[in-house]
């Protein structure tokens, strides 16, 4: 009988080895599947910002909302100035802007543009009482927006919230607003170039308010801007009092609505205990237009263009 030949035994062994190696390509092809899978993810997430943006809005909710009271009147740049600012609080979670022209009538610029924002809003107006005991400016609108947030106060379940007195031509870190959260009374931080100074601000030793850096009527019993303080919400429930005042000037519009809630002492230092500065009392330059009728070759007629 003839042997058996060899030849099926060595073509079987490469085979068997060709076996053995399945299962490490299986191994190879499942983390290649998880892979793709983990980048097709991140990429779709991170291109889809309408996603991020409903998870932001639903994180949101458990800030404390803040009331941002603007008083504002009719000029050149107001609505320059208002759509400068409204782009900065769009950026802002929670934030409820209560605008208030200085005039008889709401405008439809105004109406307009707080339309467009896509913030939340209120849209009041009341004319200045002009008096000549006092020149201070806003007197009247402020009022009538701390009358509103009352009202909405009452009605509301959420009384949480911070009030912050905002000029519509000032400069706003994302940052200030970001500060105010932490008050539990009344905060206060830094203003930049006002009162004369590149900054004005409170003093504080061993975590507390003892004084303040301001040149500009030192003597005032809260020498800082309205853009350097916040005040909690629901004191204006607990002082139903407190409001600004014609009878006081230009300058002590801060302290007379500060007295009714706060002392020197009392005042909560925020961004990192006053040393920085998150908010600019900046003013814009009057435009100088040219009078078209005292032009040699005047321009076409644009009145028909809301500017």
């Amino acid at each position: 009988m003839s042997p058996k030949p060899i030849y099926p035994d060595i073509y079987r062994k490469p085979e068997s080895t060709s076996e053995n190696k399945m299962p490490f390509i299986n191994i190879k092809k499942q983390y290649l599947a998880v892979g793709m899978l983990v980048f097709v993810a991140l990429f779709f997430f991170n291109s889809r910002p309408a996603f991020q943006c409903q998870f932001a809005q639903e994180v949101a909710t458990y800030y404390p909302t803040i009331y941002g009271i603007t008083p504002t009147y009719a000029r050149l740049a107001q609505k320059a100035d208002l759509t400068r600012l409204s782009q900065t609080l769009m950026l802002v979670k929670n934030f409820h802007w209560i605008v208030i022209e200085d005039s008889e009538t709401k405008t439809k610029l105004v109406e307009n543009l707080l339309k467009e924002s896509t913030l939340k809003y209120t849209h009041l107006n009341v004319k200045t009482q002009k008096s000549k005991l006092s020149t201070a400016s806003g007197v009247e609108q402020r009022n009538i927006a701390l009358n509103w947030l009352r009202d909405h106060l009452r009605k509301v379940e959420d009384k949480r919230g911070v009030v912050y007195f905002m000029d519509d031509d000032n400069t706003y870190s994302l940052k200030v607003f970001d500060e105010m959260r932490k008050i539990k009374k009344v905060g206060t931080w830094p203003v930049g170039i006002v009162g004369g100074m590149r900054v004005e601000m409170p003093l504080v030793t061993n975590g507390k308010v003892s004084g303040y850096n301001a040149v500009w009527k030192p003597y005032r019993p809260f020498p800082i801007d309205m853009a350097g303080f916040g005040i909690n919400a629901t004191l204006f429930l607990d002082h139903p009092e407190a409001k600004f005042s014609r009878k006081v000037q230009s300058g002590f519009q801060e302290s007379e609505i500060l007295k009714y809630f706060t002392s020197k002492e009392e005042l909560e230092p925020l961004a990192e205990n006053c040393t920085k500065v998150y908010v600019w009392h900046t003013r814009t330059q009057k435009p100088s237009i040219l009078n078209p009728k005292k032009l040699k070759h005047p321009p076409l007629p644009d009145d028909h263009i809301e500017v």
